[in-house]
């Protein structure tokens, strides 16, 4: 895969786009807002986890970042282990 220079693209944007100008000029033009990526667990291994970030209207230099595992997946009950791991002992009844 061949990756080209973006500047002179983004140069001739900037010429002709009042908002790309703006974008380009914030650097939220490259912004990646959503997506998966993956960790490892010391103790239970691979996840997979699924994000979007999201922009706050009032602080827009504040950025909200929600993650969750797919339903049903080896992510999702890995989660839960651990989860479960930290949860308080049952109350009797």
């Amino acid at each position: 895969m061949v990756v080209e220079d973006p500047a002179p693209a983004a140069e001739r944007q900037v010429a002709r786009s009042p908002e790309f100008r703006t974008w380009w000029a914030e650097r939220r033009v490259h912004q990646r807002t959503f997506g998966a990526e993956q960790f490892r667990h010391p103790v239970i291994g691979e996840l997979t986890l699924d994000y979007e970030a999201l922009t706050l209207p009032g602080d827009p230099d504040q950025n909200l970042f929600v993650s969750c595992a797919a339903p049903g997946s080896p992510s999702q009950h890995a989660l839960r282990t651990l989860a479960s791991w930290s949860l308080p002992p049952a109350l009797p009844r």
